[in-house]
């Protein structure tokens, strides 16, 4: 089997590590590393296990404009970045280019579509591609050349999450998930989805018809009075949500093979002063 590409979304792993790491883990200038350390081990835990070709870290801003134009509410919600987060966010490209990593963002695009551009050119080039992250947006992505690393905060590792994967989750097929989104919501982004509308509903809805679009075409026959009245109400609104939630080409380009420099790395982590990480490194490097 083929070495796989994996991409990383760099904001969900740095912010999830940040919280799942105690901020007493500090550097020489007594600040907080733990984003950034967290970061690390979970990259380094998924190369151990399935030996990728290369790794891509992506980043992007935090909310897409056109989808603020659509919505403006989308990520409204989202609390500021905490005071001893944004040192590590802004030292984190450096500190991952190091291991030897791609880098990788839009200036108009999230990380999250640049995953999903990743992934596509690394199918078109009969490739795989593991996408790890813990946004669940990124399972529209998932075929049989492509897999969601699944990280969610206070578990160990990610979760690989295959086509059957999502389809256990939800009901539906992985094409469907801008469809489910924009039915259900996404608390996460701002999206409310369609009044009454749960995750049961939405996946029974599109089973039965296939589409957002067809779910809402049909609205005037559905039999449930609220149900019906919401989704009649709802039509632009969902349709938007569809589209927020549908991923954009950011036209990546595959990128080469890429061995991670383990002495870069250590080095990295050293001056950082991630000690028994460098240690770590040291050693993988030599053997």
């Amino acid at each position: 089997m083929t070495q796989p590409l994996l991409a990383v979304d760099a904001p969900s792993m740095l912010f999830r590590a940040f919280y799942a790491l105690p901020d007493s883990i500090k550097g020489p200038d007594g600040r907080p590393v733990n984003a950034l350390l967290g970061t690390a081990n979970l990259v380094l835990r998924e190369i151990e296990l399935h030996s990728p070709r290369a790794v891509v870290l992506t980043y992007g801003p935090d909310a897409a404009h056109y989808r603020v134009e659509l919505y403006p509410s989308y990520h409204a919600d989202r609390e500021a970045l905490p005071d001893d987060f944004a040192p590590q966010y802004a030292d984190s490209r450096e500190f991952f280019e190091a291991f030897g990593w791609l880098v990788a963002s839009h200036a108009s695009l999230e990380a999250d579509d640049v995953m999903g551009s990743y992934a596509k050119a690394e199918s078109e080039a009969k490739g795989r591609t593991l996408l790890m992250t813990g946004d669940r947006d990124m399972f529209q992505c998932v075929d049989k050349r492509v897999s969601v690393l699944y990280v969610r905060t206070g578990r160990q590792g990610a979760e690989e999450v295959t086509p059957d994967g999502v389809r256990e989750r939800y009901g539906i097929p992985p094409e469907l998930v801008p469809d489910f989104i924009a039915l259900r919501g996404d608390p996460s982004d701002g999206l409310p989805g369609v009044k009454g509308v749960g995750e049961k509903t939405a996946a029974e809805l599109l089973r039965r018809h296939g589409s957002l679009e067809a779910v809402l075409e049909n609205a005037i026959g559905e039999t449930r009075p609220k149900l019906r009245t919401a989704l009649m109400e709802s039509k632009d609104e969902a349709q938007a949500f569809k589209e927020i939630a549908t991923l954009q080409d950011a036209g990546i380009e595959r990128p080469p093979d890429r061995e991670t420099d383990w002495a870069g790395a250590a080095a990295a982590a050293r001056e950082r002063g991630m000690n028994r990480l460098a240690e770590r490194l040291e050693k993988t490097g030599a053997s």
